[in-house]
């Protein structure tokens, strides 16, 4: 009975408990190359968007009743006096003619972070992020994507292009500010810039400067971008696992929602005020995926294994 007493049955638990975590961090080739799936999914929705609501009579019918619900014009939106549009007002980055020195200045703090940090892989890809964004979205709305009438709508709604330039600047800016920022305060990056989206995507689709789904094309246009940088990025310098406040994400998206009601609300009319709060809603909801969510996860799959 001495001897069987004296056997340590637990010896060798401990070894075993330090290996036991190894398994779950060992990346297979099958995980690695599902990097490019939210590139393509953000593309084949920026597509999506584009065939149903402008390719189709009733995707047209449905957007262009938008402005026939109260006047035209964005005078009657509660944000007006900050649009720039009107004599004397300073304009809400990126909005009028402040558009341009807003993605400038974007750049250059792009640049000043790259060289700070020294993150050369991600401030090229942040850089790519925004100029493919802001370049491509140019080129689509005046050459390759046109909006063809199919219902004869009035000269007056034949002007806007798909998508939007204003709202691309700040969803593009956003998603490039995350890759080089430290991982510390990247979530509350993340947070400001769903916020700037959010006013900035509900005023021009309440203004009548743009219809939602050209806002909503391009914040899908700047998360493709965004997915195509971080897939082409080896493992080791894409975004990784940040730990933040559990209640960040439910602060942020309430904000969002609130600061899209105020930014989307009008005098004249309910019905396009909320419509134009819903969309920048999933604008902010989709960036702040793409910035905060996805990055989380494929650091997860392609970090090393810890002794």
């Amino acid at each position: 009975m001495t001897q069987h007493d004296s056997q340590p049955l637990p010896a060798h638990r401990p070894g075993a408990s330090r290996q036991a975590p190894e398994a779950p961090h060992d990346p297979g080739p099958s995980r690695t190359t599902r990097l490019w799936m939210p590139a393509l999914l953000y593309s084949l929705g920026f597509l999506t968007v584009y065939l149903l609501a402008i390719c189709t009579p009733w995707g047209q019918r449905a957007e262009n009743a938008l402005f026939g619900l109260g006047e035209q014009g964005g005078e009657e939106a509660w944000l007006y006096p900050l649009s720039g549009a009107e004599y004397g007002s300073t304009p809400l980055p990126p909005l009028e003619l402040s558009a341009k020195p807003t993605l400038m200045v974007g750049l250059a703090v792009i640049v000043v972070l790259t060289l700070v940090r020294r993150c050369w892989r991600q401030g090229c890809a942040a850089l790519a992020v925004v100029i493919l964004t802001t370049g491509s979205q140019d080129v689509l709305k005046s050459t390759i994507l046109p909006r063809p009438d199919l219902v004869g709508a009035p000269e007056n709604l034949l002007d806007q292009g798909f998508p939007s330039g204003h709202t691309a600047i700040p969803a593009a800016l956003t998603l490039a500010a995350v890759l080089v920022v430290s991982p510390r305060i990247r979530p509350y990056v993340a947070t400001a810039g769903v916020l700037w989206l959010a006013c900035i995507a509900a005023y021009s689709a309440t203004a009548g400067g743009h219809r939602p789904s050209e806002v909503l094309g391009a914040t899908l246009l700047a998360c493709a971008c965004y997915g195509l940088a971080t897939w082409l990025l080896l493992p080791a310098a894409v975004p990784g696992a940040t730990r933040s406040p559990r209640a960040l994400p439910v602060i942020t998206l309430t904000s969002a929602m609130a600061v899209a009601l105020v930014s989307g609300a009008r005098n004249d009319t309910l019905t396009r005020s909320l419509v134009s709060a819903a969309t920048a809603f999933i604008c902010a909801a989709l960036v702040w995926y793409a910035a905060v969510g996805r990055p989380a996860h494929t650091a997860r799959r392609t970090r090393p294994a810890l002794d």
